[in-house]
């Protein structure tokens, strides 16, 4: 059972500018003549595309005993209780109150996230922030799969 799973997806505007550098690099390349402009402009498009899924990639996952933020998986064994964050308070963990020890799955285009406390003590990891567009989903998958 998988009780939670997010894509953090690009925004549909960032999409559009992808395929406005597309055409920009199509006019760069127009003095050249008409099949450089074409493959100017699908090849940077193409790039552009390219660059923007790949950073909208990122997945958000509940699996088993594990939370799965991008590239990181964190036993939940490891967490403590999670705190959802509203737009006001994920904007304040993201600047002022960040601490550069802390895993932060960022993407600043999603305005909620999800804290939680590191309880390792031999992490050195203070907490795990993660960018989500549901939070308090991701934190009743979190409290679920929680020991007792």
């Amino acid at each position: 059972m998988q009780p939670y799973e997010e894509r953090l997806s690009a925004p549909r505007s960032w999409w559009f500018i992808a395929v406005l550098i597309g055409v920009s690099v199509g006019l760069i390349m127009l003095p050249f003549g008409t099949l450089p402009m074409l493959g100017g402009l699908i090849g940077g498009a193409a790039l552009a595309c390219v660059a923007v899924s790949s950073y909208g990639s990122a997945r958000v996952r509940v699996v088993a005993d594990s939370l799965v933020a991008g590239e990181a998986r964190i036993p939940v064994s490891a967490l403590g209780t999670p705190q959802v964050l509203d737009a006001a308070e994920a904007a304040a963990w993201r600047t002022y109150k960040a601490d550069p020890r802390a895993f932060m799955l960022l993407r600043s285009y999603i305005p909620t996230a999800l804290r939680v406390d590191v309880t390792d003590p031999e992490d050195p990891t203070p907490y795990v922030y993660v960018s989500t567009r549901n939070p308090e989903a991701l934190a009743a998958a979190l409290t679920a799969v929680q020991p007792a």
